[in-house]
């Protein structure tokens, strides 16, 4: 029985967006394990919406798991994606990840930052609380990733501070400021944060091939740790406790083992 992985991200009027989302889609067909479709959906702006694809991947299988592709919990995860799935499995936010750490401290480097540089991490921002939370841990990460100096937290939008505010701030203490765009594709939010003006602004995630790792990491531990009363939900797995670490059979662990040989490959290159 074939596997579906429906990638869900926001949606965006700006094409070099939707073209950033289709290159990451294909990265994530080029890694997917066998037997395991991937499928393109969207939540906001423009189709195919996550209801419909939800509908059509029914008709062929129960073994779905969405993914967003979002960077942060917000209202999209917690209440339209929910939504959408009727008791299908949907994984967290991409974010945080200590891979998504190193992607962004490594478009840091390469914008050209110093040691002592303030790196702003901008995000696109909500009204949900558990974005904060997540983006505040993203900060902790990139320190774990090697960014040295200090790493503030700012949105574009929903919650405070703003980046301009924090731009200004990190100024007013004599530094340069770096803006690390934590925004998967350009669109409005990378627009909003290039206006803030930093020192230095480094581009979108983009289709980083390392952000396969994260996806089907998502996509293998909400499979096995279905909602309750979710369609294809497994028997095997109903008395697990919730954080229990699935166990890979002989062909997963070999898949994962390629995966990480590929992610390791694009650390390098970066």
């Amino acid at each position: 029985m074939t596997a579906v992985l429906i990638a869900c991200a926001h949606g965006t009027r700006f094409e070099e967006g939707r073209v950033v989302v289709r290159e990451l889609l294909e990265v994530l067909r080029a890694t997917a394990p066998a037997g395991v479709d991937v499928l393109e959906a969207y939540v906001d702006v423009h189709g195919p919406s996550v209801t419909d694809v939800v509908a059509e991947a029914r008709e062929r299988t129960d073994d779905i798991v969405i993914v967003p592709l979002l960077l942060s919990t917000g209202y999209h995860t917690e209440v339209d994606l929910v939504e959408a799935a009727d008791g299908l499995p949907v994984a967290p936010a991409l974010g945080p990840h200590p891979v998504l750490a190193e992607i962004l401290a490594d478009r840091v480097r390469a914008a050209g930052a110093g040691p002592d540089d303030t790196v702003v991490l901008a995000a696109a921002g909500s009204t949900r609380p558990g974005a904060v939370m997540d983006v505040e841990r993203m900060a902790e990460l990139m320190a774990d990733a090697g960014v040295t100096g200090p790493v503030v937290t700012a949105y574009a939008a929903a919650s405070d501070p703003r980046i301009p505010d924090a731009v200004a701030a990190a100024r007013a203490d004599g530094r340069r400021t770096v803006a690390a765009s934590y925004v998967l594709a350009p669109g409005h939010f990378s627009r909003v944060i290039e206006k803030a003006q930093a020192d230095l602004t480094t581009a979108p995630i983009g289709a980083d091939p390392r952000l396969a790792a994260v996806v089907w990491e998502r996509w293998r531990d909400a499979r096995v740790a279905p909602v309750a009363g979710a369609a294809g939900a497994d028997p095997r797995f109903s008395d697990a406790p919730a954080d229990a670490p699935a166990e890979p059979d002989t062909a997963s662990r070999a898949w994962l083992t390629a995966l990480r040989r590929l992610v390791s490959g694009a650390r390098r290159r970066a």
